[in-house]
């Protein structure tokens, strides 16, 4: 109700701010002097050394906070520190024994050489039997359409991307992918291009030959420049 009503008691207001209130300077000489121990053996040496049953260690860890006592440790694991678990086995579970990994098994997300998958984009990739050059595995993803296309003509020149003649990226054979400079494909779809994958079947070469032949041309006029 005092609250309420708004009735001061005349008590300045801040009047305890600063004040070491529960600690004598004794208690208070002895808490710096041994900040540095862990939190569980300062709360119970500090209780035995003063009889203090009122003092919990969360009290203590707060006025060490406060104080700016360090304790000198960073909470990083220094470089060559053992673990604590160092050489200690796992203590046997029944429950979690039955979802361990068994020596030999095979992961049920593992997919070996020549497992192939579709992407977001309808290009398919597949794995083959080769050392990933990024991570050392021993096979790594590439798309299947450039596996093929490499094995009949070789790797794609620098510069040069695959692109798929009749607009159906599941069909990887050879013969449906071409390899065409890399600023022919803003000529033939997007924002400036003639929609060369939703063109008709008849279409697609005469906007190809045009695409290249636009490409063509600025190019011999950059190199006269």
């Amino acid at each position: 109700m005092r609250k309420r009503k708004g009735w001061k008691v005349g008590r300045e207001p801040g009047r305890t701010k600063g004040r070491l209130l529960k600690y004598s300077a004794a208690e208070i000489a002895w808490l710096r002097e041994n900040c540095g121990l862990m939190i569980g053996e300062f709360h119970s040496a500090f209780c035995v050394q003063f009889g203090r049953v009122d003092i919990s260690a969360e009290q203590l860890n707060a006025l060490r906070k406060r104080q700016g006592w360090k304790t000198g440790r960073t909470g990083h694991f220094a470089k060559g520190a053992a673990p604590a678990n160092k050489g200690k086995k796992m203590p046997f579970n029944a429950k979690s024994a039955a979802t361990q990994f068994k020596k030999g098994q095979v992961p049920h997300t593992f997919r070996g050489a020549g497992h192939e998958s579709v992407d977001e984009d309808g290009y398919v990739w597949i794995i083959i039997d080769a050392p990933n050059p990024w991570t050392g595995a021993a096979t790594r993803r590439i798309h299947k359409h450039r596996c093929l296309w490499e094995q009949a003509n070789g790797p794609v020149p620098e510069g040069y991307v695959l692109k798929c003649l009749d607009s159906d990226k599941l069909n990887t054979d050879p013969s449906n992918w071409e390899a065409i400079p890399m600023a022919v494909l803003p000529r033939l779809n997007g924002r400036f291009g003639r929609g060369y994958d939703t063109a008709p079947a008849e279409l697609k070469p005469t906007i190809m030959a045009v695409a290249k032949l636009e490409h063509a041309s600025r190019t011999r006029r950059e190199a006269a420049r």
